[in-house]
């Protein structure tokens, strides 16, 4: 039996979505053991990023922890490690814009952002992922329903997710330091 690409297609977009709901099911139920993380060091700031930004819509607590991390490790490799953990996390809306599955709750804004993306792309996409806002989930979902290459749409959202991840883990490192007497 012979996949024509229209089906080819059609099981890719379902693979997708399924992948969606798989990672955004588990940063859910797994939210309180993200804290755990912590004690990985680097691969701690990486993995709560991943897990925390594959969550389509729903807010998780990773930013709070890079903030945190940042005052027990060196904030750029915090930064690095997040900013890393954080894009491939964005991959899920990316993946559910792709499939054509997305659910938008918030339309109005995903009208807004959609042509800012379509018409700024890579550039767009890298300003939106810097900026902390709980909506860059949309601008993964069109950047997918507008196939932007997905290597553009990943380097776009590291680039922003490190100067965002960076601004955080170097927060927390100058306030806590600050806070507690501990002197940078």
């Amino acid at each position: 039996m012979t996949i024509t690409p229209r089906q080819r297609q059609t099981l890719l977009r379902l693979a997708a979505l399924g992948v969606v709901l798989v990672l955004s099911t588990l940063g859910f139920i797994l939210q309180d053991q993200l804290q755990k993380f912590r004690s990985l060091g680097y691969l701690g700031a990486f993995l709560i990023a991943l897990i925390s930004n594959a969550t389509i819509l729903l807010p998780m607590p990773g930013i709070w922890a890079v903030f945190a991390m940042g005052s027990i490790f060196h904030p750029l490799g915090v930064a690095l490690a997040a900013g890393t953990g954080g894009a491939l996390g964005e991959l899920s809306g990316y993946l559910a814009g792709f499939s054509g599955q997305a659910l938008i709750e918030r339309v109005d804004i995903f009208e807004r952002i959609k042509p800012f993306v379509q018409k700024y792309g890579a550039i767009g996409i890298a300003i939106l992922s810097a900026i902390p806002n709980p909506f860059f989930d949309l601008a993964g979902v069109a950047a997918g329903m507008l196939k932007i290459p997905m290597w553009k749409f990943l380097l776009a959202a590291w680039v922003g997710q490190c100067i965002k991840m960076l601004s955080f883990a170097y927060a927390g490192s100058f306030s806590l330091n600050w806070l507690f007497g501990l002197g940078i």
